[in-house]
């Protein structure tokens, strides 16, 4: 079941590969954070200035991958690790820039119980300021 939380026109939700699939948008009365039915697949574009709630309902419904389309600078390394620590693993990550919204974007791919496909370096490093 692929599910998309914020369909708004339907730009994700009329591409995904099947009929299997259902949606909320707040816009048509039906609310993402008062959904609760399972699905597999979490694919949307959401609003970025509450992702972070976002992300907690997500792993709360527990699919088996959650894709977004988001600006480059909500990818944080906080939100990565997040995910991961509730089983998630960044395994694709795609750039794109989008000329009429944000600017970079990326679309990101996290799959249950899957690896991050890069590593996450925490340490802060110096210039030497001669």
């Amino acid at each position: 079941i692929w599910f998309d939380p914020f369909r708004n026109s339907g730009n994700y939700y009329n591409n995904f590969p099947n009929n299997n699939k259902v949606w909320t948008e707040i816009l048509d009365g039906k609310d993402f954070f008062e959904f609760g039915e399972k699905v597999d697949i979490i694919c949307s574009n959401p609003p970025y200035s509450i992702i972070d709630t976002i992300l907690k309902k997500c792993i709360e419904l527990n699919p088996r991958i959650i894709s977004f389309l988001i600006g480059v600078n909500n990818l944080t390394t906080k939100r990565i690790e997040v995910l991961n620590k509730s089983g998630y693993g960044l395994c694709k990550l795609k750039m794109l820039k989008i000329m009429d919204w944000f600017g970079m974007s990326f679309i990101v791919i996290f799959e249950k119980g899957k690896e991050n496909c890069f590593d996450i370096d925490r340490k802060i490093y110096y210039t030497d300021k001669k």
